[in-house]
């Protein structure tokens, strides 16, 4: 028999931070290895073995939080010459775009990729075709 287990289950939730504060203080306290620590606390061992090695990589007893989604391989001031180009040109294509990043900022993106950065900076790569262009400037 089928169920929709989200329908009749909600999401176990994440241990809080004061047990994650408490757990660790106590194995820098050196009261116990991770092993008995967990069976102290009633927590799982890979739990245990988890926070002690994201404490480890953060240097922080709290928990990280998650940021979804693809990291952009472009930092802030690429992103800054991109929007200064197409401010100076505003006809450049998504491929002359792409050209000068390779070129001048060392950086390598797919077409798609710079089509986002423009989308995600509010800029429209929407080009007014000649007859629209001089209605546009208030002419018929």
């Amino acid at each position: 028999m089928w169920r929709d287990s989200a329908a009749s289950e909600s999401m176990a939730k994440p241990y809080g931070d004061d047990l994650r504060r408490k757990f660790l203080w106590a194995y820098d306290q050196g009261e116990d290895t991770l092993e008995e620590l967990a069976d102290r606390f009633l927590v799982s061992l890979g739990w245990a073995k988890k926070i002690s090695a994201q404490r480890n990589r953060s240097g922080q007893a709290e928990r990280v939080p998650h940021h979804p989604g693809r990291k952009w391989k472009t930092g802030a001031e690429a992103q800054r010459q991109v929007m200064d180009w197409v401010a100076a040109k505003p006809d450049l294509t998504l491929a002359q775009l792409q050209a000068r990043l390779l070129n001048e900022a060392g950086v390598s993106l797919s077409l798609g990729r710079i089509w986002h950065l423009l989308k995600k900076s509010g800029l429209r790569r929407k080009k007014v075709a000649p007859r629209g262009r001089a209605r546009h400037r208030g002419q018929p």
